[in-house]
């Protein structure tokens, strides 16, 4: 049989707006005639939107002709109808042909360290154990790839064709990566459907309004435009009244008018108004019953062939269809020659690989779907399923066809699904991996795989979405036919599930009740350990006391040779830090349980307790060894594409351990990007309410006090709300009554830091370096009730002194210096300064230098005042605390003293004199042995010792260990900002 050729390119009809607005568009992008190929380019977005057939198609194809024209890199894709439901399908139609000419050596350099994150999505073979990525890991991995494709390849047009049918994965994407590419020499230009948007869908409108612009809705064309097509195609006696029934009978719909002229061909109908009475009849055929019957009248092989490509979708290449229709090659050929004559294939393109069959418009491809009665239709996605995985395409690819099926207890099915699901984890798509093994679970499986099928399902929430795990959790351990290893597992994840969603008792009652299940001694451990865990992160335990002592003579059996006792060894290095007892004991443990060092991406043991090793070290004045670690578990949550918890904690206490140092305004930028990933997995959970503490403990040190209220009260953390019951760092509550305190809100200050303080001793918590109640307590009584103040800040100096730990004993002096009078006000600020001059902590040595400068101004030494005053604004500048800065220059000037030329910036590497001292201290010599060494007074050492501490993040008796530690990092290098890219 002859092939009929398809007709050459149509000219736009009534489309001159639209055509304009591409012309536009690509001007800006690549320039006029005369631009400097080199210049700058702007990118941007536009969309057109209109029902079936009125042109999105064609447009599309002509922006795709002209970009190419001027050179442009034209990736595109079309969504389709059957793959809604595959994750990152259209991703994959986007970049699979620009990766698939070459080799894993070449995407490995193309994608760089997110190859093992972005590769499964973009459709490459990975290995299966590289973990799962988490969703959002992925979209900035996608970020980065085509952002670096758009600056390699510019100009770049990217085209989406049926945006309404696009899965949810890509989708979502698209959306949150629209709004940069006006940063970029990239057009991306969208089609859809409006009335065809799912809720799902529905962002697609946000694209183009987010670029301060609408989707160009295309309208029907006018009874002058149908009748050129009609007079094109027919002739010129195509009169009046037959041009004016066109398009009365397709609306103007341009697809219709082109398939109603070509039926009029087909039929040799004059096109007179003799034989207006045809065309509705001609119309109709087009659609629905009359398309089916058209098709029918193909015969019963055409009918198979198209319903096989109707279900296979963008699969359907020849050979697989032919399989589901149950014909041969040849067959199937020239069935697909016929059908391209009739109008329901698109004519088969030449191509050197094996193209799929597609229908002439998706249109059609819907309602020969549609019209495939029910049962058969499940039979051949059944079939469809099966044929993929013959052809090597992965339980992924027949998954989609799976879902279809109805239940019937297969185990097949249940096998391929949980792969599908597997699959689908690999690639950051754990939507689609629930979708499937909820289907699974109704297949239903037998009852000894069930509870690893709920398990499964159970996973597949884990880092985004923790709520959502619990009740298949909880499900699967009441399973009968649950095994002993599986139980355990299970048991781990569900207490994980509950801690991330602040439920700690729950996650504590977990362990507790399986514990006794145990059937092996090291099974029984990690459960005691995972219990004891869970309830110290209880902030309203009642069991503190006797827990620590438990924990103690567990700790003193171990020397931390397994992982279970590293972890309870770490659970006793914090324990004893947050009780104070001194500094040396928690560092001991600390030390044992880090060991060669301690994975935050470990989905058995979780990230809990390398954080407490971390927070350890912090709180015993080695920040350099915290931020180390916080620094490595950010990298180590990258690397694997946790975009979830983890890294939202990560980045929080990197930026706690900043503001603990002093470098305040690199605190605020790491505050707030841990919010910003804490909040896309969800509000009111620990991470949540661990960045928001941090961040508003930030501004009120850098004395943005109204902005830290404003902020506290838009997350409620300045109000009555639902704080999860959950020890945090910093300890919300606690935060709160600072910022009371800040406000002058005293009596509101004092009733909550009594009640902070009242739980935080009962919890046997009684180290003010954990929970500083006391300090702020204690300053919220000195204008009403000054004994009382004197006697809280004494306490709290006492308890610091018993902890150990330079820093807090300097900030509890510096406290109970403002609550005192007289002579001892002086006394105790001085012996604060000499502290903190010992500590590696920034800002408390600026405050604590500047109230000591402004005591010293009040009773007549401008000198003394001066020095101090000076060095305090030198430690607030480079601190970042603009407030405390302006008070140190108005103390300066009410002095009679100018503030002279800044001195270089801790952040600087140590210089010659502060290396020499700083190798001398670390083997134990005395400051006046060094100051003999080095030609320096006593006085002079101990300054230049202050600035290498808080240079190198360690008080003196850390000094040995950072010396030897990577110089960028220990050092007071940057450390690089975890949040945009690799």
């Amino acid at each position: 049989m002859m092939r009929r050729q398809g007709p050459g390119r149509r000219t736009l009809l009534e489309r001159e707006s639209e055509l304009g607005a591409v012309e536009a568009a690509l001007t800006e992008l690549c320039g006029g005639p005369a631009a400097d190929p080199a210049g700058p380019r702007t990118g941007g977005v536009i969309a057109f939107a209109g029902p079936g057939g009125a042109g999105k198609t064609a447009l599309l194809a002509e922006a795709r002709r002209r970009a190419a024209a001027r050179g442009c890199t034209v990736i595109s894709a079309r969504a389709g109808e059957q793959e809604q439901g595959v994750a990152f399908h259209v991703v994959r139609q986007l970049f699979q042909p620009v990766l698939a000419a070459t080799g894993e050596d070449t995407h490995r350099r193309i994608l760089g360290g997110w190859y093992d994150i972005v590769a499964p999505a973009v459709g490459l073979v990975v290995s299966a154990d590289g973990g799962a990525p988490d969703p959002h890991g992925v979209r900035d991995g996608l970020d980065w790839l085509v952002t670096g494709f758009a600056v390699q390849r510019a100009p770049v047009v990217m085209i989406l064709d049926d945006a309404h049918w696009a899965d949810t994965e890509s989708l979502d994407w698209l959306t949150r990566f629209a709004p940069r590419v006006v940063d970029l020499p990239m057009l991306l230009a969208v089609g859809y459907r409006p009335e065809e948007l799912s809720a799902d869908a529905s962002a697609v409108r946000g694209i183009t309004e987010r670029q301060g612009s609408r989707p160009r809705l295309l309208a029907p064309l006018t009874p002058g435009a149908v009748g050129r097509i009609v007079r094109e195609t027919l002739g010129p006696e195509a009169d009046d009244a037959f041009c004016r029934e066109c398009w009365a009978v397709t609306g103007g719909n341009p697809f219709e008018v082109v398939e109603l002229t070509a039926k009029v061909r087909e039929r040799d109908l004059k096109p007179q108004s003799v034989n207006l009475a045809h065309l509705r009849e001609l119309v109709s055929s087009a659609k629905d019953s009359g398309l089916n019957d058209r098709l029918t009248r193909l015969g019963t092989s055409a009918v198979r062939l198209a319903w096989a490509v109707a279900v296979l979708g963008s699969e359907a290449t020849p050979a697989l269809a032919a399989d589901v229709a149950g014909l041969s090659s040849t067959e199937t050929a020239d069935l697909a020659l016929r059908l391209a004559d009739a109008r329901i294939f698109a004519q088969p393109r030449p191509a050197p690989e094996e193209r799929p069959l597609e229908f002439l418009h998706p249109l059609i491809a819907t309602a020969v779907y549609r019209a495939i009665p029910g049962a058969l239709r499940v039979a051949m996605h059944g079939s469809a399923a099966s044929t993929v995985l013959t052809a090597g395409r992965g339980s992924g690819a027949a998954g989609r066809h799976l879902l279809e099926l109805h239940p019937e207890a297969d185990s097949w099915v249940v096998r391929h699904l949980r792969a599908a699901a597997r699959e689908y984890l690999r690639a950051g798509a754990p939507d689609a991996a629930r979708r499937c093994l909820a289907r699974a679970l109704r297949e239903p499986p037998s009852l000894q795989e069930r509870p690893a099928v709920l398990y499964e399902l159970g996973c597949a929430a884990q880092l985004s979405e923790p709520a959502v795990t619990v009740n298949h959790l909880r499900a699967a351990l009441e399973e009968p036919a649950l095994g002993p290893e599986l139980r355990d597992a299970v048991t781990f994840r569900l207490a994980q599930a509950y801690g991330h969603s602040g439920r700690m008792e729950e996650a504590a009652q977990v362990v507790a009740a399986e514990a006794g299940r145990a059937t092996s001694a090291r099974t029984r451990l990690r459960m005691q350990t995972e219990q004891i865990m869970w309830n110290m992160f209880r902030s309203d335990s009642q069991d503190s006391p006797a827990r620590s002592r438990r924990l103690a003579r567990l700790a003193d059996r171990f020397s931390g040779r397994g992982t279970a006792e590293r972890y309870l060894l770490g659970l006793r290095a914090f324990d004893a830090m947050t009780r104070g007892e001194p500094v040396a004991t928690a560092l001991r443990y600390a030390d044992e349980a880090l060991g060669d060092g301690l994975s935050w991406t470990d989905e058995e043991w979780g990230f809990e307790v390398p954080i407490l090793v971390a927070l350890t070290f912090l709180h015993c004045d080695q920040p350099g060894r915290a931020e180390e670690l916080f620094a490595e578990g950010v990298a180590e949550c990258e690397r694997k594409g946790w975009r979830g918890a983890h890294l939202a904690f990560g980045l929080t206490l990197l930026g706690h351990v900043r503001y603990r140092r002093g470098a305040l305004a690199e605190a605020e930028e790491l505050a707030r990007e841990g919010l910003r990933v804490a909040d896309l997995v969800g509000p009111e959970t620990p991470a949540h309410w661990t960045a928001v503490g941090t961040l508003v403990e930030t501004l009120l040190a850098r004395g943005r006090v109204e902005e830290a209220h404003e902020f506290a009260a838009e997350h409620t953390c300045g109000g009555n709300t639902n704080i999860p019951q959950a020890l945090m760092c910093p300890d919300a509550p606690t935060v709160r009554g600072e910022l009371l305190l800040a406000r002058s809100m005293h009596r509101e200050a004092r009733q909550r830091l009594a009640e902070i303080g009242h739980r935080m001793d009962r919890r046997g918590m009684r180290n003010p370096a954990w929970c500083p109640w006391q300090l702020h307590l204690a300053q919220a009584l000195a204008l009403t009730e000054p004994r009382q103040a004197a006697e809280v800040a004494q306490d709290a100096v006492r308890r610091a002194h018993q902890f150990g730990a330079h820093s807090m004993i300097g900030r509890a002096l510096h406290t109970a210096g403002l609550v005192a009078q007289g002579p001892e006000r002086l006394r105790l600020l001085a012996d604060a300064v000499d502290h903190l001059e010992r500590s590696p902590s920034a800002y408390d040595l600026a405050l604590a230098l500047v109230d000591h400068g402004t005591a010293l101004r009040r009773i007549g030494l401008p000198q003394e005042a001066g020095e101090r005053l000076y060095r305090g604004l030198e430690g607030a500048v480079q601190c970042g605390a603009d407030a405390l800065a302006v008070r140190a220059r108005d103390e300066l000037s009410a002095t009679g003293l100018r503030p002279l030329q800044l001195r270089a910036d801790h952040g600087s590497p140590l210089t010659s004199q502060e290396q020499a001292a700083a190798e001398r201290a670390a083997l134990g010599w005395g400051d006046d042995r060094i100051g003999v060494e080095l030609g320096l007074e006593e006085r002079e050492v101990a300054q230049v010792l202050s600035g290498v501490y808080r240079k190198v993040g360690a008080d003196r008796t850390g000094l040995s260990k950072v010396l030897g530690a990577p110089a960028g990092l220990a050092f007071g290098g940057r450390v690089p900002r975890p949040v945009s890219g690799r």
